[in-house]
């Protein structure tokens, strides 16, 4: 099933330096569509302020008469179809989770050769707090067909897409199956971090899919329709999937891979010799976190690092130990996460055409002074 739109393009798209009126500090990658990464210093906290961005169209225009007229549509394989203002899913059960977003470009600048693609270094990723109604209360309340495979979330932002062959004019639209779209934390969150939704974070209403890479999360969310046979879309078929250059069939980019980041110290930091504390975030889409290790100076020798308590089952998770900094010079800090279903960060990411899926383990160079 293919998706194309009819509606006109509006003529003039918000401006993306609005993200900065929002007194965002974010590092920019692009301009329009508005691309930009978490700056390392917000990497550090739990809650990531400011949050990346990923957007590949512009933003729909939306001020404050748009918002409060929203309307999300509910159809296709439904007894029921729904029409539903945002006062009335505000009415409807609430639910809020600790999420941790990931593009599955993010690390993409560290492949060899480098595909194409956003050029991604390490902070496509962020930790916020989403509010919102669980997708499955709405799906329930429209009564899906037993003829339903998955459910199709469109929104409200369109364009061209880049590549060969790219349809002239699509809105940005995903398919999940049937299970995920009804996971209790699959939400149509209306919130972050307490407030509203900001524009760039796909203000009035977007999709929120724990553990799943950021692309699941459809912004500006206009549409949900149940469908009877697979989406075959720009986004779902022909972008988005592993394509290795190995002959093998191409594989969709859904749950995030095992994967841990240091964050302080901070790469090229330096240090005063003694006791450092080594400081990160680990996190799994495919299995529960079981053990983050860290390695210095290339050696074999990995030391298991504690473990904070989990901030919520769809969010990283915190991860120490001691180093004694040792002696003065250059030194190279690796860790590396497993999780429960025996995933491990690799030593080198496996390349593939569009750059997806880097998990691999990021060394930080500091020096001991």
């Amino acid at each position: 099933m293919q998706f194309s739109a009819g509606m006109e393009k509006p003529s003039e798209a918000p401006k993306p330096r609005a993200v900065e009126a929002e007194g965002e500090r974010l590092v920019v990658v692009r301009e329009s569509p508005f691309n930009a990464e978490t700056p390392a210093d917000a990497l550090a906290e739990p809650i990531s302020r400011p949050h990346f961005v990923r957007s590949h169209f512009d933003p729909p225009p939306i001020d404050a008469t748009y918002a409060g007229e929203h309307r999300l549509r509910v159809g296709g394989a439904v007894a029921r179809p729904l029409v539903l203002s945002l006062a009335e899913l505000r009415a409807t059960a609430w639910h809020e989770t600790v999420v941790t977003l990931e593009c599955a470009g993010n690390g993409r600048t560290h492949m060899r050769p480098l595909p194409g693609g956003e050029p991604w270094m390490d902070g496509a990723v962020g930790t916020a707090r989403w509010g919102g109604v669980p997708l499955r209360h709405v799906l329930e309340r429209a009564m899906l067909s037993s003829s339903a495979v998955e459910i199709l979330a469109v929104g409200a932002d369109h364009g061209m897409p880049h590549g060969d062959g790219a349809p002239r004019d699509i809105p940005f639209a995903r398919s999940l199956p049937l299970d995920k779209a009804l996971d209790e934390d699959t939400l149509l969150a209306l919130e972050m971090n307490g407030a509203p939704l900001p524009l760039h974070h796909g203000a009035p209403l977007r999709l929120i899919v724990p553990r799943w890479f950021g692309v699941a999360s459809v912004k500006w969310l206009e549409r949900i329709d149940a469908i009877t046979e697979p989406f075959d879309g720009w986004f779902q078929e022909a972008r988005y999937v592993y394509s290795y250059t190995d002959d093998q069939p191409t594989q969709p980019v859904r749950e995030l891979r095992c994967k841990s980041m240091i964050v302080s110290p901070s790469d090229g930091a330096q240090v005063a010799r003694g006791r450092v504390e080594i400081r990160g975030w680990a996190w799994s889409g495919s299995a529960e976190l079981a053990s983050v290790e860290v390695s210095v100076d290339a050696s074999d020798r990995w030391q298991l690092a504690t473990l904070d308590p989990p901030l919520s089952p769809n969010a990283w998770r915190g991860f120490r130990c001691t180093w004694d900094a040792q002696p003065r010079g250059r030194h190279t800090l690796r860790a590396r996460a497993t999780d429960a279903a025996g995933n491990r960060q690799p030593d080198w990411p496996r390349n593939n055409r569009f750059g997806y899926g880097n998990n691999s383990v990021r060394p930080v160079v500091v020096d001991v002074r």
